[in-house]
């Protein structure tokens, strides 16, 4: 029996409500990125002379970032390729993040009871694996059995993709699975792949939607909070 099936056993002995893997997306979520992002965002657009508001920003939350460079592109009206826009918004993120990962209330605490409980874990973000590794460094060894980045998935949230690219990695059927989301385009992503998920929004609102529990942070949660989030969203998903 893999560990995998254990939890899934240990869930059917707790009357089937704990998932049997958490997925977890980073930018938002478990780290406070965005104010880098947002600040590196700027500081291209003052480089090339362009205008970039703060309602740019705010739309790219949560997108691929390939995605969100043709957006930057457009609207600074740059001539460089979407690729090497991102490259350079990574390079700045990257050198930020090495100075200061900032954690998100709750989010470590949470994880690691997640481990010590004995449940699968997966990152699925939409970050590129350069800027992904100083955040997982960062954190206890081995935090995530499955890491899913931006630059391994042709198709991005609010596609499914990533989080099937998840589930399959850990061998697991995605409904049985929990996703920890900030963003709208990141939950519909994780509900798209029949994901449970649990939504803490943070820079941007995130309307009702299927399989969505709300809570307004991390802090102080635990696995039996994760399990009664994943059976709630189960019962919604049954009652329509």
């Amino acid at each position: 029996m893999t560990e995998a099936d254990l939890v899934r056993s240990a869930g059917r002995g707790r009357g089937g409500a704990l998932p049997a893997a958490v997925l977890w997306d980073m930018d938002g979520t478990l780290v406070d990125t965005e104010p880098y992002w947002i600040a590196t965002e700027h500081a291209l657009a003052a480089e090339h002379g362009a205008t970039w508001t703060h309602e740019d920003a705010m739309r790219l939350v949560g997108n691929d970032l390939l995605d969100s460079a043709v957006y930057i592109r457009e609207r600074m009206g740059l001539d460089l390729t979407p690729r090497a826009i991102v490259e350079r918004l990574l390079d700045g993120v990257v050198e930020q993040v090495r100075v200061d990962v900032p954690w998100r209330p709750g989010a470590r605490e949470l994880l690691s009871a997640t481990r010590a409980a004995g449940l699968p874990t997966a990152l699925v973000t939409m970050s590129w694996t350069r800027f992904v590794e100083p955040v997982v460094d960062a954190l206890p060894e081995p935090s995530f059995d499955v890491v899913v980045t931006g630059d391994q998935v042709e198709r991005g949230k609010p596609h499914p993709d990533p989080y099937l690219l998840a589930a399959e990695r850990l061998g697991l059927d995605p409904a049985h699975c929990l996703a920890v989301e900030d963003s709208a385009t990141g939950a519909a992503s994780a509900a798209a792949a029949g994901c449970s998920v649990l939504v803490v929004p943070h820079h941007v609102a995130v309307p009702p939607g299927p399989r969505r529990v709300f809570r307004d942070s991390l802090h102080g949660l635990g696995v039996d909070d994760l399990a009664a989030t994943h059976a709630a969203a189960g019962a919604e998903r049954r009652a329509r």
